[in-house]
């Protein structure tokens, strides 16, 4: 008992210390002889290198299995989502509030259309195809250069009055503004079972006082997606592909009086009541031009 309770000094501990990483009466170095860290070392090295291989494999088999040019997994994407341009969030919602008279409140606005639109360009879309079918263009095989396929064209000036080219204001100065819907992609979808195409419909979500029905001029004035830039194949199967777009310009909303519109896509394979996205198959913002 008195033995447990003896006190060692700071020599005697650090010589235990020393014959710990070396004692020459048993060959041990860390409490180990060279020849069992010899056993140990090639241990752990054969454990990992079965380990790395192991993992290798399993990404390997993966990755073989993985088809680069569609996703496997689809089963949350079965309508697809739209978006605004130009696209101005507030607290809770889209918000495009501004002043005609005042050009600091809206210059942001077609700058940002602007700016959307260069990937547009006849220069951008140069290698695009000019499709004129207004039916699906199926392609099963990779015919275009570098093992991709085709994509038809879509340009600015196909947005006539709201494409920035006759009107680089997009009618904001006039209080008569543009604003260029976008459906989200979707690989291999089919927004319908026949031959019409998506179409486009703006409405105020709930009619001003005293004010008309919501007064909308679509470009291109059938407002509706070209079949011909269905179905999407994916982004390394198309690079070069650019998604069609309608522009709305609204004709008649009224001066200083906040307003709700929303604009739907009609087409039998897309919703736009589901609850829990807003954004699906429809995009709703609130607007006040003020003067």
């Amino acid at each position: 008992m008195a033995a447990l309770q003896e006190k060692k000094t700071c020599s005697q501990r650090m010589e235990e210390f020393q014959r710990y990483c070396w004692n020459p009466d048993t060959g041990q170095m860390l409490g180990r002889t060279p020849f069992r860290w010899v056993l140990i070392s090639l241990y752990y090295v054969g454990f990992y290198v079965v380990m790395t291989g192991l993992f290798a494999l399993s990404i390997y088999t993966l990755m073989w299995t993985l088809d680069p040019y569609t996703p496997d997994y689809q089963d949350q994407l079965k309508s697809p989502g739209v978006t605004l341009r130009p696209d101005v969030y507030g607290e809770k919602s889209l918000e495009i509030f501004y002043n005609v008279s005042d050009n600091k409140t809206w210059t942001d606005l077609t700058y940002t259309l602007h700016k959307f639109l260069e990937d547009y360009s006849p220069a951008v879309q140069e290698a695009n195809k000019n499709c004129s079918s207004e039916k699906y263009y199926f392609q099963e095989s990779f015919e275009a250069p570098n093992h991709t396929k085709f994509s038809c064209k879509f340009t600015a000036d196909m947005l006539q009055n709201c494409s920035g080219l006759t009107d680089p204001n997009f009618g904001f100065e006039e209080g008569k503004p543009c604003f260029i819907i976008k459906m989200n992609r979707i690989v291999k979808f089919l927004p319908s079972n026949s031959t019409v195409p998506p179409k486009v419909d703006c409405t105020f979500l709930e009619d001003p006082k005293d004010t008309p029905p919501l007064e909308v001029a679509y470009y291109p004035l059938n407002a509706t997606f070209s079949l011909h830039y269905f179905p999407y194949y994916g982004k390394k199967a198309q690079p070069q592909y650019r998604n069609p777009l309608v522009a709305a310009k609204f004709l008649n909303v009224p001066k200083n009086t906040e307003v709700t519109i929303v604009c739907r896509i009609l087409a039998e394979h897309v919703t736009f009541d589901n609850p829990h996205d807003p954004y699906e198959g429809k995009v709703e913002f609130k607007l006040k031009i003020q003067k």
